[in-house]
């Protein structure tokens, strides 16, 4: 009985670590690891032990004879991947434990940030023998894209907040929420109390689609979205114009997709999950039928991955529609085109997510708010106009300038060696690299910004501590809040 990694795979990589078999790829230590979509069991080869299920922190690894109908597909996903990586890859190595010269002191950094990079970094420090963190969220709740970023209709892969509970709740690390830095406490002060600070902010703004009328009532992000719905207090009072039958979604990345299912799902399903009240209330009030998410490029170029295509398309109650034209004008030979194209035709039952394809948007149409996008064709078809109550763009992150820290504007990122900016001040995540990967891909990000750390401080190039007084911190920010109440 092979076991199955399903879509809710946030490739954390413990289960690769567990498996006495060496029959989870990619590994860490693969540079194909960087770039997968999720990790993978070959049947071949799986002993059925269980040991991945143990270790996985989002419950997405099951026996394949215990698999729900909609998770099916992903036997078959499992296996092909294994079917053309031949000869298999060594046995990941064991990472070995981080290893400080005795300075007489205890090693205490700063993190910057709650999100997953951030817990990363903090639980590789951790592992340090007396080793200490302060960790400063600029949010009243922690976790970022963890906890504001993934839908809460796929409650497994949220459930890596479990994994970040544990982290939280070791001796080594204080969280301060509420506390901003930059206004409540600066990098310099940061650097009086630590031998370090470790920046993982993310990339927390939208690229911005530059088109006439995009500033209209009726326009936002998907970012801004998700934030909504999962209840991140900058964004819990926004209000949404569902009023419309049809919206709009400008790029069609995991995110993207997300946003279309979250708008045409039974609202009732989502009454059991975490979905911020508010939201579910006026979701239930909603009239949008349809939500049609447009790319520019073909299907073979889309963004989104193949285990959220096959969960959305397995849906129940919701109809995902794609033109058998742009089907049949991209030949190339890829699985998320195999399952549009066996997509059973529309039945005219339910709400539908509409993907179309070769289409640039060239204006927002309306008076007072958004009516209509207008498109031109990318491969020389006809214009189009699409008439909708709301539109959405989803077409990427970018990383914000650090105060104080140098800024790559091209990349949207912090310059860096290994994480290192120089010795006392480090990046990790989405600020260091950009945003790409999964939940997991952070942690091996994480490490190599740890590696990078202790190297500095075994060297001797980081500065001792001059004060402990972190508490201040949080009574500064105490007063600050009591102030402006």
């Amino acid at each position: 009985m092979p076991h199955v990694v399903t879509q809710s795979c946030c490739s954390d990589a413990s289960c690769v670590y567990a498996c006495p078999v060496n029959c989870i790829q990619p590994t860490p230590d693969d540079p194909a690891f960087a770039t997968a979509e999720m990790l993978y069991v070959d049947p071949s080869t799986c002993v059925d032990c269980g040991a991945c299920v143990s270790a996985c922190p989002v419950d997405a690894i099951k026996p394949h004879a215990k698999l729900a109908e909609h998770e099916l597909p992903f036997v078959k996903i499992n296996a092909d991947y294994h079917a053309t990586r031949r000869p298999r890859p060594p046995l990941a190595p064991a990472v070995p434990p981080l290893q400080i010269r005795a300075r007489g002191e205890r090693l205490r950094v700063a993190v910057v940030g709650s999100g997953p990079a951030a817990m990363y970094t903090a639980d590789e420090i951790l592992t340090i023998p007396g080793a200490r963190v302060s960790m400063f969220e600029r949010l009243r709740v922690p976790y970022g894209l963890a906890r504001h970023g993934v839908a809460p209709d796929h409650q497994r892969t949220r459930r890596v907040s479990r994994q970040f509970d544990q982290i939280r709740e070791q001796a080594g690390l204080s969280l301060f929420l509420g506390v901003e830095v930059g206004r409540d406490v600066s990098h310099e002060e940061l650097l009086r109390r630590h031998h370090a600070v470790v920046y993982a902010v993310g990339a927390s703004s939208d690229k911005r689609l530059e088109i006439p009328g995009i500033d209209l009532p009726g326009t936002a992000s998907a970012t801004e979205f998700v934030a909504w719905y999962n209840g991140r207090p900058d964004q819990a009072s926004r209000r949404f114009d569902l009023s419309h039958r049809r919206a709009v979604v400008i790029g069609n990345g995991n995110v993207a997709l997300d946003v279309a299912r979250i708008l045409t799902i039974d609202p009732e399903s989502l009454a059991q999950t975490d979905i911020a009240l508010r939201a579910l209330a006026e979701l239930r009030k909603s009239n949008v039928e349809e939500v049609v998410v447009v790319a520019r490029r073909g299907p073979g170029d889309s963004k989104f991955t193949l285990p959220e295509l096959v969960g959305l398309s397995t849906r129940p109650g919701i109809e995902l529609t794609v033109s058998p034209d742009d089907l049949a004008a991209d030949r190339r030979d890829d699985p998320r085109l195999d399952v549009l194209r066996k997509l059973p035709q529309p039945a005219g039952r339910g709400r539908r997510i509409t993907l179309k394809y070769n289409l640039a948007p060239t204006c927002v149409v309306g008076d007072l708010r958004v009516e209509a996008t207008r498109f031109e064709h990318t491969k020389n078809g006809p214009p189009e106009t699409i008439e909708a109550g709301l539109l959405m763009t989803s077409i990427g992150y970018r990383g914000r300038p650090v105060a104080g820290l140098p800024f790559d504007k091209k990349t949207a990122t912090v310059p860096n060696d290994r994480g290192r900016i120089d010795p006392g001040t480090y990046v990790a995540g989405w600020i260091k690299r950009g945003p790409t990967g999964f939940i997991g891909t952070n942690k091996a990000c994480a490490r190599e910004t740890v590696d990078a750390l202790v190297e500095d401080f075994n060297s001797g190039r980081l500065t001792a501590p001059r004060t402990r007084a972190t508490a201040r911190v949080a009574q500064r920010r105490r007063q600050t809040m009591a102030e402006a109440a």
